[in-house]
């Protein structure tokens, strides 16, 4: 019995590890046409969490979102913001109730929010850096 019980932790802490390997990069993307050429996490986490609406340029961010669902989201926030989904969505949800803000736009997918950052020079969106190509910039990436 106890052989059974070491087995399954073990082929647990193997699968724990194996997930946390296969995290992907992400990539925060700007335009291409856009004058910012880099930004550091805490510019794109205030950007991203309300507390900023402009690229480090001057221009106006129209910042977008992946689905809730995305586990590229999830890690986007926790290695940018250091904060989980259910702490960003109540600093959210406290900041459009009061009116201060109007959170990022949020797109079905990696692709969509690509595509929109490609046709509008003020947007700014995060992919996984494998989807990135010459149709938008990266300005941050975060493993």
């Amino acid at each position: 019995m106890k052989f059974k019980s070491l087995i399954r932790t073990v082929c647990l802490l193997l699968t724990f590890w194996g997930a946390g390997l296969a995290q992907a990069q992400v990539a925060v993307i700007v335009n291409p046409k856009s004058a910012t050429a880099s930004m550091t996490a805490d510019q794109v986490a205030s950007i991203f969490l309300g507390k900023s609406n402009s690229l480090p340029s001057g221009a106006a961010a129209q910042a977008v979102d992946l689905p809730e669902s995305s586990a590229v989201r999830d890690q986007f926030y926790s290695k940018v913001t250091g904060k989980q989904a259910a702490q960003v969505k109540a600093a959210w949800s406290r900041l459009v109730f009061s009116g201060k803000a109007t959170p990022p736009k949020e797109l079905a997918s990696a692709a969509e929010a690509k595509k929109f950052v490609a046709a509008n020079p003020d947007a700014i969106a995060y992919i996984e850096k494998s989807a990135v190509d010459a149709t938008v910039k990266v300005v941050l990436s975060v493993d």
